[in-house]
């Protein structure tokens, strides 16, 4: 069986690659030769992870999987959610993204926050969702240079260290966008190929 993953993240696909079951050939955008830009205009994180999936099987008919993810800041009434990787503009600028959420956060003593991943799966025509989430706190300053996005300026629950200052392993087991995938190849592990 053959499944496209709706990226243009060579990592991210490495990374899923190694979790899904053998029994599925995993492809990128590139492999099925999609190279546009996929619409993200829906107005919550699984809006635009259904939105992707959506788009590669009506445009290219592939069985496939998508998705979205953005930092909840409960301070910030959720913000900035869904515009997460736009936040401070359509640069899609991170240290522009941080240093607009820390001024934004200046006089705020509630600093929690969560980072929610979602997984949109269009399998035999029918589609599934996978939700990872991870809970913590955004830090008043920048901490470490691993990772990419919020890393530096999120702790997570019951860690000392930023997402940018652990090792990937850690990060993918106990972060958003690893629990979600957990949950996706529970899934894929547990239907009929």
């Amino acid at each position: 069986m053959k499944l496209v993953f709706a990226t243009n993240n060579l990592n991210k696909l490495k990374e899923v690659q190694q979790l899904i079951p053998n029994t599925i050939t995993l492809l990128s955008l590139k492999d099925i030769g999609c190279f546009e830009d996929i619409p993200e205009t829906q107005n919550t994180i699984e809006g635009n992870a259904i939105q992707k999936a959506e788009y590669i099987k009506n445009n290219y008919g592939y069985d496939c999987f998508a998705d979205d993810t953005g930092l909840e800041v409960e301070a910030l009434n959720n913000q900035p959610g869904v515009f997460s990787a736009r936040y401070a503009g359509p640069q899609r600028n991170a240290n522009d993204n941080m240093d607009l959420l820390l001024s934004n956060l200046k006089d705020k003593p509630n600093r929690n926050a969560q980072f929610k991943t979602v997984i949109a799966l269009h399998l035999n025509n029918i589609l599934n969702t996978f939700t990872g989430i991870c809970k913590g706190e955004i830090t008043t300053e920048k901490h470490g240079v691993k990772g990419f996005g919020y890393d530096p300026i999120f702790k997570p629950e019951d860690y000392q260290d930023t997402f940018a200052q652990m090792d990937l392993e850690l990060k993918n087991k106990i972060g958003h966008r690893g629990k979600a995938v957990q949950s996706l190849v529970k899934f894929l592990n547990n239907i009929d190929i």
